[in-house]
């Protein structure tokens, strides 16, 4: 029996184990990528061992490779199962939950620790797209590893990079073909697109003979979700579009410098309508002022005359037209008088041309103090790892949010960050009143990064509103210094356009 094991163990374990570039992506999923060791033990004895390749869907839970832990499935007695994380000090035990041999797949649980997840991308995957595959080949340890110890040692996957090529089935399971170099030992690790996020799982590769160039083969995602929710495994998956960050901020950029041009054409136009109205108003008082100026002199002249005519009949002791003339031209000398009063003034032209002078006048900000429903913009956001529902918030002036979390102002953004004790990811929240958006910034960090923002978080003593200046003015420099350790861009970027609530 000892000698079949072997045997089998040495035949075991496929392949896969892709790099590429310095990206954070790549490197923020590989924290979820695991070794997935097998040993055989006979009476106590330690008599065979392998290895393959995994990764976490759940905290506590691992897919790989069926055939990786074949062994284990037959004879459970006489092997074991461990898992070691690529980050840390230690590795697990583990055992098998569930497996499908038909799509070569498994679902391992960890008796202990926890492992940041990594999503599955259901997207379509574009032929010729770059991906990159993380794992653990067999032919890297054995040029590098000195001891049994080596093996189970939390180390990082080794990376590779190729090309998605397109879908082939085999023995009716889908499975993609691509040019990441894989090797024995990285079956069950993930093949993944430039964005980080699992698109399958790498199992076996062609042969090479005579100088063929070989190809690997990974289970499709479809097949890998079906699987999971046969074993009433939950997961974690997206299916937006994969664009880098700069490109994403770049667009933004873009977006939002288009938007301030039509706001300002819009302003541009609006002024000349304003002026337009202003020149208009302009020409119908100056007319209707000469009209009654031009009315109050004939007035006046009109009772010039007829006072005239009025002291005529006087003289000719005609008392009753004279009385008659007389109380005609006082009529016209006072109309003349209201109608020369009452003339527009300037002053009403004046007052257009000072509303607005030098644009058009600014609309007031509505207040963003209440409660507000947040909808996501997709095409402004980056979304790699995260579900991104709508959310709700209650805002406060004097950045209170929800009643309970203090943000800090800095020029017209209004910002937290939040470290949490268990997942090793840093969001840096951003609300702007002005534009009513919400923006969460999610940075997926490895262990070492991981703990040293924890450590300057403990340093922050505030953990409810304040408007105490001493105490905002500590949480904006503790929040300072955990920024200055994260890295350039986020992994992740989610912007939410906000209304309120009626």
């Amino acid at each position: 029996m000892v000698t079949r094991l072997l045997l089998i163990l040495s035949a075991l374990l496929a392949f896969a184990a892709p790099a590429w570039a310095q990206s954070d992506d790549i490197s923020a999923a590989s924290r979820s990528v695991v070794r997935v060791v097998v040993v055989a033990v006979e009476e106590g004895e330690v008599v065979g061992f392998g290895h393959g390749s995994g990764f976490a869907v759940a905290p506590n839970r691992i897919v790989t490779n069926a055939h990786v832990v074949a062994l284990a499935v037959q004879y459970p007695k006489d092997v074991v199962v461990g898992i070691v994380p690529s980050e840390g000090s230690r590795s697990y035990g583990a055992r098998v939950v569930r497996v499908d041999p038909a799509r070569d797949l498994a679902l391992l649980e960890m008796d202990q620790g926890r492992l940041p997840p990594i999503p599955l991308f259901l997207g379509a995957v574009p032929e010729g797209s770059p991906v990159a595959a993380l794992g653990y080949p067999g032919n890297v340890d054995l040029a590098t590893a000195r001891s049994a110890d080596d093996y189970i040692t939390p180390l990082p996957p080794t990376r590779s990079m190729g090309n998605y090529s397109n879908e082939r089935p085999i023995n009716g399971i889908a499975a993609l073909l691509h040019t990441a170099n894989i090797a024995r030992g990285n079956s069950g690790g993930p093949l993944l697109d430039q964005c980080g996020r699992v698109i399958g799982v790498n199992t076996f590769i062609t042969r090479g003979d005579e100088g063929d160039s070989p190809f690997a083969f990974a289970v499709a995602n479809r097949e890998v979700a079906a699987f999971l929710r046969a074993s009433g495994q939950s997961f974690n998956s997206v299916t937006g579009e994969c664009v880098s960050m700069a490109e994403r901020l770049a667009e933004d950029r873009d977006r939002t410098a288009a938007e301030e041009r039509e706001r300002a054409s819009a302003q541009a136009a609006e002024e000349r309508r304003r002026q337009q109205r202003v020149a208009q108003a302009r020409i119908e008082i100056e007319e209707i002022r000469e009209n009654r100026i031009a009315l109050s002199i004939l007035l006046m002249v009109l009772a010039l005359v007829a006072l005239g005519a009025a002291l005529v009949m006087l003289m000719k002791d005609r008392h009753r037209q004279a009385y008659v003339l007389g109380g005609i031209g006082t009529l016209f000398i006072l109309a003349a008088v209201a109608l020369f009063v009452t003339r527009p003034s300037l002053r009403a032209v004046e007052a257009l041309e000072k509303q607005g002078a030098g644009g058009t006048a600014a609309t007031p900000i509505a207040s963003f103090a209440g409660r507000h429903s947040c909808r996501l913009v997709p095409e402004r956001s980056r979304v790699t790892v995260s579900s991104s529902p709508d959310i709700t918030l209650e805002w406060a002036d004097g950045g209170c949010v929800n009643g309970r979390t203090q943000y800090v102002q800095d020029g017209d953004v209004w910002r937290r960050i939040l470290v949490p004790t268990g997942d090793q990811t840093v969001s840096v929240l951003e609300i702007r009143p002005s534009g009513r958006q919400y923006v969460v910034n999610r940075y997926l960090l490895g262990a070492g990064a991981m703990s040293r923002a924890r450590a300057l978080r403990q340093r922050i003593e505030l953990a409810a509103c304040t408007a105490e200046e001493p105490r905002l003015s500590a949480l904006s420099q503790g929040q300072e210094q955990i920024r200055q350790i994260l890295p350039e861009l986020p992994n992740e970027r989610l912007v939410y356009d906000c209304s309120a609530d009626d």
